[in-house]
């Protein structure tokens, strides 16, 4: 049984409870004059030095609002859209309650994180590498697609913290390989999307196995499909912090709809893949991924996909493409991009409309993440215009509707300006595997062929906002988006995210 923690009352004026959950107030936080630190917030010092050096220094909303009641051992339910910033809220006091305690035993984690996706965990180990190093604390993930062995080994060894999805650490703690009777804090991350693949019956019976007096945080973008009753049945007395709905409309984010012809479909998604900058297409079947991708790659943008058909090492392989630059397109499914985190991505189109609300704005979470700006375009046959505005009216916005009669139309230099760059065979992996490879192409020796956007050159694209075409905004540039000059970000240049990659410098052609 792990430690009861004290658990400081909350001022009498500032919490209000509903219900046998406590709400804090978040718009109280915007009334402060000066911007909160971590240090104000009781995160320990050497974490927060730790943060300062990596230049995170001011807490996001749902940071500022969670991280008091996270530090002081009471049970959280924090509900923030994917890109708020809630890894930290909850890594933060994950290892500051760890730091002084007894390393662990084999088998037996003192934490433990569960999450829905593959992709999901291996990012939260990214973010937790530099605090875990800094406390001193093992890491080890847990979950299918890969052999178990090495994570059994590391089970053994002992792990302070497992990070993990649920179908994986159920087959080893069958297996006698894994003990949850030692964790003193759990955390549930993307908890809405778990409900939404069916991992909830897992979910509940892991969370029994855990001591009743150990901690808990649950982040999720909704409470429904079962998620109340798992807050009622394993939180106690949680205070509910609420920054940042995902089923608000995003401020952060402009909304456009291209009302096209089915033929001009793929001649706008390659006009606009091919703009500086990252982009994330979404379909809604595995089938439909692997087709875009490998059109996308015919046509000379450099594409990889992202879907259940990949393997473990395929997927990797494909996000690594990505996050490098070397493919500037992500074509992915619902569920396989639920939970990736990419820097930078200022466009998302939803090639094919998604079936509900809550999925456009989760895909639409790509971009516009930690505050930055977005665009996000929806293409629009004839036969989808009535679901469309269904789709737009349930999700609270108000897209900018363009009828879009010719591939070459002036709006898309407005929405993604820059000069288009064509690599000859777009994207092929360097590793033969007959699942990473995202579509057909002449590989990476194929020189860049830049054309003109028609009026959109000269365009920046920053973190910070989306500059118009002809204009730069006034965000910080940053490298891999679209915040490099238009005119050449594509040029060759081997630098960060660069669409031309690495290692295709080839002679370029302007048509």
């Amino acid at each position: 049984m792990a430690e009861a923690v004290p658990v400081l009352p909350r001022p009498a004026h500032s919490a209000a409870s509903r219900g046998g959950f406590f709400l804090w107030r978040d718009n109280d936080l915007a009334r402060v004059e000066n911007p909160l630190s971590f240090t104000d917030l009781g995160v320990p010092a050497r974490l927060s030095t730790l943060l300062e050096q990596q230049g995170i220094t001011t807490p996001t909303p749902i940071q500022a609002a969670t991280l008091p009641d996270s530090l002081a051992g009471r049970d959280v339910l924090g509900r923030g859209r994917t890109g708020s910033g809630k890894t930290y809220a909850f890594l933060l006091p994950l290892v500051a309650r760890l730091l002084d305690g007894e390393r662990a035993r084999p088998r037996k984690p003192r934490a433990l994180v569960l999450a829905p996706t593959r992709e999901l965990v291996a990012q939260i180990k990214e973010a937790l590498a530099p605090l875990a190093k800094e406390a001193g604390l093992t890491v080890q993930t847990v979950f299918g697609g890969v052999g178990q062995n090495p994570q059994v080994e590391g089970l053994r060894k002992g792990a302070d913290i497992v990070l993990a999805c649920p179908g994986r650490l159920e087959d080893l703690i069958g297996q006698g390989h894994a003990d949850l009777s030692a964790v003193q804090i759990t955390i549930l991350d993307e908890a809405d999307h778990m409900a939404d693949l069916g991992f909830l019956p897992a979910v509940r019976r892991l969370l029994a196995q855990t001591p009743k007096g150990g901690q808990r945080l649950l982040f999720s973008a909704t409470l429904d499909q079962g998620i109340d009753v798992l807050v009622k049945q394993f939180l106690v007395k949680p205070v509910t912090h609420e920054a940042d709905s995902a089923q608000s409309p995003v401020a952060q984010m402009d909304h456009h709809v291209l009302h096209l012809n089915r033929e001009h479909r793929l001649q706008v998604l390659v006009d606009l893949a091919t703009a500086p900058g990252r982009t994330v297409v979404f379909a809604r079947t595995k089938h439909g991924a692997k087709a875009l991708a490998r059109q996308l790659n015919k046509a000379g943008a450099p594409a990889v996909e992202l879907h259940g058909n990949l393997s473990q090492g395929a997927r990797t392989r494909n996000m690594e493409a990505f996050h490098s630059g070397r493919a500037t397109t992500l074509v992915a499914t619902d569920i396989a991009a639920r939970g990736i985190h990419v820097d930078d991505v200022a466009l998302v189109v939803h090639a094919d409309p998604p079936a509900e609300h809550k999925a456009y704005l989760h895909r639409s979470g790509r971009t516009a993440r930690a505050g930055a700006a977005g665009t996000v375009i929806t293409l629009m046959l004839d036969e989808q215009v009535k679901d469309v505005r269904a789709l737009t009216r349930a999700a609270g916005i108000k897209p900018t509707v363009t009828r879009v009669n010719d591939p070459r139309h002036p709006v898309l230099a407005q929405l993604a300006p820059g000069q288009r760059v064509i690599v000859e065979g777009g994207y092929v992996s360097e590793v033969a595997d007959s699942g990473s490879a995202s579509g057909g192409g002449g590989g990476r020796s194929g020189g860049a062929r830049r054309r003109s956007s028609g009026g959109g050159g000269g365009g920046r694209r920053t973190s910070g906002g989306r500059g118009s075409a002809g204009q730069s905004s006034s965000g910080q540039a940053s490298s891999g988006n679209r915040s490099g000059n238009r005119s050449g970000s594509r040029s060759g240049n081997t630098a960060g995210g660069n669409r031309s990659g690495q290692g295709r410098a080839g002679a370029n052609r302007t048509r």
